[in-house]
């Protein structure tokens, strides 16, 4: 089982400099190694898509590779001695990032999708760093030991659970200040609960009037955080509106702004942790509709899909089931709402439409309520067909 603690840090002026200052020097290494993969690529491609049979081809450079700019750090540090102020891990992780934004954009991920071209990172865009072999004795009480750093303090509100070793520590800057993330390990803890009971099911049915419908009847209403919050955003953004450009004044309009767009994110954060957990205490398995939330997010309903934060649920949703030994079955949404929930019937109405009255067995019942029941019925039929193949692979 692997889950992650974030904990506040609360380091001196030095150290926030120190920080402050490796962030910005791992930025710079950031932008020199993207920019040698865009070198490499546009020398070594040709718009031209046919030639002569003889021809002479010009001298192709070999490819920047996570290893190569690896190597190529040693030299750095030769060059430019400040870099030996940054722990080689840390150092080491540039290249990766670099790999991995770069490879997206022209492989794609496991799925075949491709992201954008990578862009250079502005000043304050590099926001965290990582060590990635952290020991569990450099974190004691309420002070936790950062190599190259030194002692910081931490408000621990929570201590590590016996068992638990950790793996990797991640150092980031947000709008109040700096966290660190522990990555949190334990082999020992079982997949799947001993007392499972894949009957005691539930489905629900996401939305934006109510956040979530159950098939049990129960629904939460949308928050909408981002809507109560707007008065006060816009007060705040006016304000940055108004400052001259580089001045401090305008530094400090834009510390409030991001303060007052992080509670708003950190209100809807705790709002989706509390709903995973209610819905896990009751339930071992929740069957959701796999959605296409990119899709939607470019429709005039996007900043209504994107207040309600519904990828941010699900996916705090799958981790708390995760390591709770439960399971999150995703099903396929198509004709959720349209199915009768009793007969299957499909009854075709439009999305003002918020009653579902199917004419053939005469069932009358909320639209998303017959949704939450066919999502359930998908996904205890998935759950079955899972279970079948795992005994048939025993």
């Amino acid at each position: 089982m692997i889950f992650s603690y974030q904990y506040k840090l609360k380091p001196t002026k030095q150290q926030c400099q120190v920080i402050d200052n490796t962030l910005e020097m791992l930025r710079y290494q950031y932008n020199y190694q993207l920019a040698q993969r865009f070198d490499w690529y546009e020398q070594n491609r040709c718009s031209i898509d046919r030639c002569l049979l003889i021809c002479q081809l010009p001298e192709l450079k070999e490819k920047p590779n996570k290893y190569s700019q690896e190597k190529s750090l040693v030299q750095l540090k030769k060059n430019r001695p400040w870099y030996k102020n940054i722990h080689s891990q840390v150092l080491q992780e540039v290249p990766r990032k670099v790999e991995l934004a770069f490879d997206r954009w022209l492989q794609g991920d496991s799925n075949g999708k491709k992201s954008g071209r990578p862009r250079f990172k502005g000043v304050g865009r590099y926001k965290t760093f990582t060590y990635k072999q952290f020991k569990s004795h450099n974190f004691v009480g309420d002070k936790i030991k950062l190599s190259k750093i030194g002692e910081v303090k931490i408000i621990a509100h929570r201590p590590i659970p016996d068992g638990f070793a950790i793996k990797t520590a991640s150092v980031t800057k947000k709008a109040d200040g700096y966290y660190v993330t522990l990555s949190l390990e334990d082999k020992t803890v079982p997949t799947i609960k001993p007392d499972f009971d894949a009957n005691n099911i539930v489905g629900i049915d996401v939305g934006l009037i109510d956040f979530y419908v159950a098939s049990d009847k129960t629904r939460i209403a949308a928050p909408k955080h981002l809507r109560k919050a707007e008065r006060k955003l816009k007060s705040a953004q006016r304000k940055v509106s108004r400052r001259k450009k580089g001045s401090n004044r305008r530094l400090k309009a834009i510390k409030k702004l991001g303060i007052q767009y992080k509670k708003v994110a950190d209100t809807r954060k705790d709002f989706h942790f509390k709903t995973a957990k209610k819905l896990l205490s009751k339930y071992d398995v929740v069957a959701v509709e796999k959605l296409n939330i990119k899709g939607l997010s470019r429709t005039r309903l996007a900043k209504s899909v994107h207040d309600a934060g519904w990828g941010q649920f699900l996916s705090i949703l799958s981790n708390k089931a995760e390591n709770a030994g439960k399971k999150v079955i995703p099903v396929k949404p198509h004709g959720t709402s349209q199915d009768c929930s009793s007969c299957g019937h499909k009854v075709k109405k439009l999305l003002s439409q918020r009653m579902h009255n199917c004419p053939v067995c005469h069932t009358s019942l909320c639209r998303d309520l017959n949704a939450a029941i066919n999502i359930k019925n998908r996904g205890a039929h998935g759950l079955k067909a899972q279970i079948m193949s795992s005994k048939k692979s025993l």
